[in-house]
């Protein structure tokens, strides 16, 4: 990874130039890369070689110490708040600035900027989305409500800058070289931005499929194959959890105006399944010392710069230390010396859409009731590399942006979708960060999550003090129930969000009797809570598994903590394989290698170790079985979604021979044994193809679990066949191309001990040694030390540099 010949750099930019369609004049004089003094030999220079002692650091009111330790973890002391976050700004700039500016142009919708036309289509459906829009949004709520906020934001924004202003062109990172482009200046606009990126990143809907369900299925049977609630949930909040609050009131229409068509429009990208986290926390009476120990890993995608950059933020009130979020201020999940605190997605649905009948073919005005009101129109230029812009006209509703029209993503003039999305009503986000950053009770970490609205998270506290919490926190609508599930009818007013639930009746829990609290993806609540809640998402495995083993555990440590952190166990595994094997019966297609499979499948323990075969044959199973299943349902030209694994299991279990396994295609009345032998006889297939291309099926080696360079394309960049089990509904959510982007364990004692460790490195520079140096640390499930370093400390120390 070090060091590129010549031929390597040519191969990379004649690529880059066919397959991003780079026109070939956009691309950089080959000798301009391979230049010794600026080009791409400079990025082969790790950041410990080219450290000084002092940077000129404008705007300070006095010098920022910062002491890179042995793994280039920054540890920043600084006198005032101001003087912190500049600090952080120019220091995160040094390190991951292609990284940061390149996620904010996707967020804004400028990819086409960087790599021509190819990326058109993703800036069209990003900008009509409106994450630009909310960003803008974000800025006008700062810039009313809260400019403390915003000049501490301005203040990184400067310390950003100030690096980009010293930049020379060998030290510009490798990516801008490459793609031939330079970097612009950062703003606080930016900075809210990425916020609004991790929302459409982590928020999903599945309206336009269950309109289109509910019109095959007819709404009995959609109910039947997606009900509400698990027959076993395990509810983020205990089920115990007594709601002492009067709830507000919701009216629910005596009769629904749905729009009746099926929608053969394209959907907008989803998260992907297998993507969650876990969080957790456990009081003193369950550990081995007495004292709290709060662990996070959320699972995102494994990409090369990494998600996240750690750092030590400390100034005479406050040291706080964890995973930041390149472009944004603080940290986002780790501890301070009095609490800790971490986050998981929350999935709740947060943004429903609206059909909009206009008055005419000027879209100017929509029908509203007994009106029609006034729209609004935004013309999105798309600057495109190599070409003219492209102009986009996105016409804005009171509802919000109309996404679907008969420009984008739709092939009937008549067809208009607005999304209504919480991400376009103005919060502050950045600022629960900032407090949370030096909470130091209960008290604070609640008034922090009062200024959070999007997305959905779970945030999980523990403190000194030995309190242990969870509040699932948002701004959420209320909705009757099923509001929000299927596409509304936006010229009736009765379709309108209600208000929205107040914080302090927002799911919470504090000290439950049972010594714990934890989140998995789950459904937040049981049924009692008063307020409708839904998601198509919810989680059912990891969730129970880690229930489960919190409830056994007593004498906890924080090895124990990391071991739950790094567990294999399958339990749809071992729930669903039984069912299979039984359907299966005494059904041997006519294989020599059927008996051979059958009984490592048998032998297996359900864990999803790297070099186990059972768990890379009980996947290829129950996949093909569940596409046997849904098939005919799939086959419907108009966007549908297939039923939970856990719904498909528990229906074979207890219902095989249910209707819904019958395939009108065939000739007679199928049932679930009827799916799990062609199930069967297709992973006879796939395996047979499998051991002629490859020599081993272990887990490891099927899964191949790729860490990428944001630019795919970039694969020299990118580390692949990590040798690591886990996978998707596993507490170890390791995948192909997701999984734990961060781990994190706290025990908070007199002395807080803390561990950390992400699949990555600190630069952002493909060419430094601690580009990727984390991620054998990570596949083995082992952790960093990453405990606080006071401003005095020796040990471990890499260099150190003053701002001044």
């Amino acid at each position: 990874m070090k060091y590129f010949s010549f031929f390597f750099v040519l191969a990379i930019t004649v690529g880059l130039a066919i397959l991003v369609s780079v026109p070939i004049e956009q691309i950089p004089p080959i000798a301009s890369l391979i230049d010794p003094n600026h080009g791409f030999w400079q990025n082969t220079i790790s950041e410990d070689q080219l450290a000084t002692e002092e940077i000129d650091l404008k705007n300070l009111t006095a010098p920022v110490e910062v002491v890179y330790d042995q793994n280039l973890i920054p540890h920043l002391f600084a006198e005032t708040e101001a003087d912190l976050y500049r600090a952080q700004g120019y220091v995160t700039a040094q390190h991951r600035l292609w990284q940061m500016e390149f996620q904010t142009m996707a967020a804004a919708g400028r990819v086409s900027e960087i790599v021509g036309p190819i990326a058109l289509e993703l800036d069209r459906m990003t900008r009509r989305k409106g994450l630009a829009y909310g960003a803008e949004l974000g800025m006008k709520y700062l810039q009313e409500n809260d400019t403390e906020t915003l000049a501490l934001v301005e203040a990184y924004a400067d310390g950003v800058n100030q690096y980009i202003a010293q930049l020379t062109d060998a030290r510009l990172p490798v990516e801008y070289k490459i793609l031939n482009y330079r970097p612009e200046p950062w703003s606080a606009f930016k900075s809210l931005l990425l916020l609004k990126y991790m929302s459409d990143m982590l928020v999903g809907d599945r309206d336009l499929e269950f309109s289109n369900l509910r019109k095959i299925l007819g709404q009995s049977k959609l109910d039947k194959l997606f009900p509400e609630f698990s027959s076993d949930g395990d509810p983020v909040i205990e089920a115990e959890r007594f709601w002492d609050f009067e709830p507000i009131p919701v009216i629910k229409p005596d009769s629904i105006p749905y729009p009746e068509d099926m929608f053969k429009v394209s959907p907008l990208p989803q998260p992907v399944e297998g993507t969650g986290s876990n969080n957790w926390a456990v009081a003193g009476e369950k550990t081995k010392k007495g004292n709290p120990i709060l662990a996070n890993d959320p699972h995102l995608s494994l990409n090369l710069p990494s998600l996240w950059y750690a750092m030590q933020l400390s100034t005479p009130t406050n040291s706080v230390k964890g995973a930041t979020l390149p472009g944004a201020l603080g940290v986002i999940s780790g501890f301070n010396t009095d609490i800790a605190w971490g986050v998981t997605n929350a999935t709740r649905d947060t943004r429903d859409w609206y059909r909009i009948t206009f008055q005419d073919d000027s879209r100017s005005s929509y029908k509203y009731g007994d009106e029609w009101r006034q729209a609004s129109t935004r013309v999105e230029e798309i600057k495109v590399k190599g070409q003219q812009s492209f102009l986009d006209t996105v016409v804005y509703t009171h509802y919000g942006p109309v996404v679907y029209d008969r420009t984008f993503r739709s092939e009937r003039q008549d067809l208009n979708f607005a999304l209504k999305w919480t991400v376009h009503q103005g919060s502050n986000e950045q600022k629960t960060f900032l407090l949370l950053n030096k909470a130091r009770n209960y008290s604070d970490y609640n008034e922090a999550l009062d200024h959070y609205s999007a997305p959905a998270q779970n945030f999980v506290f523990a403190s000194n003090t030995g309190d242990i919490a969870m509040r699932v926190q948002g701004k959420f609508p209320l909705k009757w129930p099923g509001q929000g599930k299927f596409l509304m009818d936006g010229a009736d007013p009765r379709t309108e969000w209600q208000g929205y639930i107040p914080n302090e009746q927002n799911a919470n829990t504090l000290n439950p009797e049972r010594g714990f609290v934890s989140s998995a993806n789950q459904y937040p609540t049981d049924s009692t809570y008063p307020y409708y809640v839904f998601d198509n998402s919810y989680e059912h495995y990891r969730n129970r598994r880690l229930n489960g083993r919190l409830r056994e555990m007593e004498q906890i440590t924080v090895e124990d903590m990391m071991g739950l952190q790094f567990d294999d166990y399958n339990l749809q595994a071992a729930e669903a394989l039984p069912v299979l094997v039984r359907l299966l019966g005494t059904y041997r297609a006519e294989s020599p290698e059927a008996e051979k499979y059958l009984q490592e499948l048998k032998d297996w323990d359900f864990y999803a170790d790297p070099d186990q075969k059972g768990q890379t044959l009980y996947t290829v199973w129950a996949e093909e079985t569940f596409e046997s299943v849904w098939r005919e349902l799939l086959k419907s030209d108009a966007p549908v979604v297939r039923p939970s694994a856990y719904r498909t299991i528990e229906l074979m279990a207890k219902s095989a021979n249910d209707s819904i396994f019958d395939t009108p295609s065939l000739q007679g009345m199928q049932s679930a044994e009827y799916h799990v032998k062609a199930g069967f006889d297709s992973m006879l297939v796939a395996m047979a193809r499998r051991e002629a291309e490859e020599s081993d099926y272990d887990w490891a080696s099927y899964k191949k679990t790729t860490i990428q360079h944001l630019v795919p394309n970039f694969k020299s960049f990118s580390v692949g066949n990590v040798y690591t089990g886990g996978g998707s509904g596993l507490l170890n959510a390791t995948g192909s191309r997701h999984g734990a982007s961060w781990r994190m364990i706290v025990e908070l004692g007199s002395e807080v001990e803390a561990f950390g460790i992400y699949p990555g490195g600190q630069s952002g520079n493909p060419g430094s040694r601690y580009y990727g140096n984390f991620i054998p640390i990570w596949a083995r499930g082992e952790y960093l030390d990453f405990g606080l370093r006071s401003v005095g400390a020796s040990e471990n120390v890499l260099f150190k540099t003053t701002l001044k």
